[in-house]
């Protein structure tokens, strides 16, 4: 009740943030009650049923990823003065959150569950009642424990995910986050992009039975598939230092005040914005490289609905992700900003500041984008 309490006086724009993370909650939903339709109808086909519940997981985590972050920017979770005193303290504030996105991604499950039935036509009364019944398998009882169990999952994992993230860490803790600005995973993110690449040629050229995926993606090998995650992997680990590094660059060749600025926060900020920006880098990189694999060969048929669905979601989530986390890092950044503005800096010495981190994150990310995904790509074109 107090979540919901606090839900109502909340800004706009913060309840706009947990409205998206209910819509993205119900495309998910949506996805795993089509997955169960399709094994009830298919009872067969265990296998294939299988495959297209794990093939789920991408926006799954997607998902819980977009819901953390909003739950680390929500300002209802900050402990402020006099709230211990009431009994609001950090694991008090920290449990508000985690209910707090377990609402939101409930109530998105809750309208997938809603629109399934009415795509069923087990719901009468409104548009396109029944329109999917065939593909949706209407003509067998949806078994109503296993679909609670799915929806079930989303919210538990969300919800979960957040207390662990926002949970009150120790005070000894903070120094030794401050002792290392500088990120590690950038050589283990390297090699795992290097790994990926080389396991996908390996598989690409080897050839192999294609592994039934939903969306028609029935004729990528295995290898190929394991070669694009660990290549999205090692971009995600890449990314803060990656980050780290634009910010040194920008600080290079006598740089003058708006530099040194930019390049500092980018130095600063380098964990907290450089993981969701890989991430982004490496599902933008996986999307180039199989428009660019299927379009050539197959065309629009590639891609069926819900390979379609998937993957506006997973795209869509980890956009919102990096933008979640530079709001997060801008809010960080409010006192360093008052003192600059009240030692005199003008505000066009921190718009470009912001302009130059921008460019400079563009410049190296956009390259390494389009070459990933033409190298993931090339092994099954050529």
């Amino acid at each position: 009740m107090l979540a919901l309490r606090l839900a109502r006086g909340t800004h706009p724009l913060v309840l706009t943030r947990r409205l998206l993370v209910a819509a993205a909650a119900a495309g998910v939903g949506f996805l795993l009650l089509c997955t169960l339709g399709y094994a009830v109808g298919h009872p067969a086909h265990s296998s294939a049923s299988v495959l297209r519940l794990l093939w789920c997981a991408l926006p799954l985590a997607a998902t819980v990823q977009f819901a953390v972050a909003v739950a680390r920017t929500d300002p209802s979770t900050r402990p402020r003065p006099g709230l211990s005193a009431v009994g609001l303290g950090p694991a008090r504030l920290t449990a508000i959150a985690a209910a707090s996105t377990a609402v939101a991604c409930t109530l998105g499950s809750l309208v997938a569950l809603l629109f399934y039935l009415h795509l069923r036509g087990d719901i009468t009364g409104l548009p396109f009642d029944g329109a999917a019944a065939e593909l949706l398998a209407a003509d067998r009882p949806l078994p109503l424990a296993a679909a609670l169990t799915l929806l079930a999952v989303l919210p538990v994992v969300a919800a979960t995910a957040a207390g662990l993230a926002l949970r009150p860490r120790p005070a000894a803790e903070a120094p030794e986050g401050a002792e290392k600005p500088v990120p590690s995973g950038l050589p283990w993110g390297v090699a795992l992009v290097a790994v990926g690449l080389a396991v996908e040629t390996y598989a690409g050229r080897g050839g192999g039975d294609g592994v039934p995926l939903p969306g028609r993606f029935d004729g990528s090998p295995l290898g190929v598939l394991v070669g694009w995650v660990l290549t999205a992997v090692g971009l995600a680990m890449a990314g803060p230092g990656l980050v780290h590094g634009c910010g040194r660059l920008l600080q290079a060749v006598r740089p003058g005040a708006t530099r040194l600025l930019a390049g500092r926060v980018l130095m600063d900020e380098s964990r907290r914005i450089g993981r969701p920006l890989g991430v982004v880098s490496a599902v933008i990189s996986g999307t180039l490289a199989a428009a660019t694999l299927y379009d050539a060969d197959r065309g629009p048929t590639a891609f069926g609905p819900l390979t379609g669905l998937g993957a506006a979601l997973v795209l869509a989530c980890t956009t919102a992700t990096l933008l979640t986390a530079a709001l997060e890092s801008k809010q960080c950044r409010t006192h360093t900003t008052e003192a600059l503005l009240r030692l005199g800096a003008p505000p066009t010495v921190l718009r470009t500041a912001a302009l130059m981190r921008a460019g400079a994150l563009l410049a190296v990310f956009l390259p390494l984008t389009w070459a990933v995904a033409r190298l993931a790509a090339l092994p099954l074109t050529g």
